[in-house]
């Protein structure tokens, strides 16, 4: 089992308000869940009303798949002419990663 995450610091467009923020960040949000089956929320930067960043996680028994989805979400973000992403870290875990714990 691999588990994939990825975290997309962004830099909102005209935005004044954290109204105005969540009405930018929740179809992102939305879309990626329906485009690609997976799990995202906002992870960061709550109270910033400019800033956001988005955590996104993929789990899969092949780690191409992994980065496939990954590389596929984050394409989609870049895309969104609202947004500029400032930062993208990737990370890969398997299963065996002395990092998880198991289930005993």
């Amino acid at each position: 089992m691999f588990i994939g995450t990825l975290n997309l610091d962004l830099l909102l467009g005209d935005v004044r308000s954290l109204k105005q923020k969540r009405s930018v960040v929740r179809p992102i949000l939305a879309e990626v869940r329906r485009r690609h089956e997976v799990a995202v929320a906002e992870v960061g930067h709550l109270d910033l009303y400019r800033r956001a960043e988005i955590g996104v996680a993929v789990v899969s028994a092949d780690a191409g798949h992994c980065r496939l989805v990954l590389e596929a979400v984050e394409r989609l973000v870049v895309a969104r002419p609202e947004i500029d992403v400032l930062s993208a870290r990737h990370r890969l875990r398997s299963d065996e990663d002395d990092s998880l714990p198991s289930a005993r």
